[in-house]
């Protein structure tokens, strides 16, 4: 008999209120997010600012892949939530601290669109960890 790898990947002190459903999911060596929103996991609270949410979000993402045994270096694909295209730009400057390298950045395509709860930035990502990341 086999044990099966718990697939549901938290972040600890984030909840998606009373939604039974997890930040992401990993099967195999691939991740999927749920939407990683800007919580401060310190508290679950959700910033009214959208810098700190933008800051969150990318902070967040780090822990789902670290859950995960994965690294932003696995990040294969990433879809952007923004509210108002005003906010690509906080967008790209936390996008640019984790993907510095022009030639070696995931996929992304951003979206702009009314969010729930206050949010003005979520992503989704997927992952295909690496040998290296286990």
């Amino acid at each position: 008999m086999t044990t099966r790898r718990p697939r549901s990947i938290e972040v600890d002190g984030i909840t998606h209120g009373n939604a039974p459903i997890p930040m992401g999911a990993r099967v195999g060596n691939t991740i999927y997010s749920s939407g990683i929103m800007g919580r401060d996991p310190a508290n679950d609270t959700l910033p009214s600012d959208a810098a700190s949410q933008a800051k969150f979000v990318f902070q967040n993402l780090r822990t789902l892949l670290r859950n995960g045994g994965a690294s932003l270096d696995d990040v294969v694909h990433v879809k952007a939530y923004i509210t108002d295209n005003s906010l690509r730009e906080l967008l790209n400057a936390e996008w640019l601290a984790c993907f510095p390298d022009p030639h070696d950045r995931p996929a992304r395509h951003t979206l702009v669109m009314d969010l729930p709860g206050g949010m003005l930035i979520q992503i989704e990502i997927v992952a295909v960890v690496s040998d290296s990341s286990r």
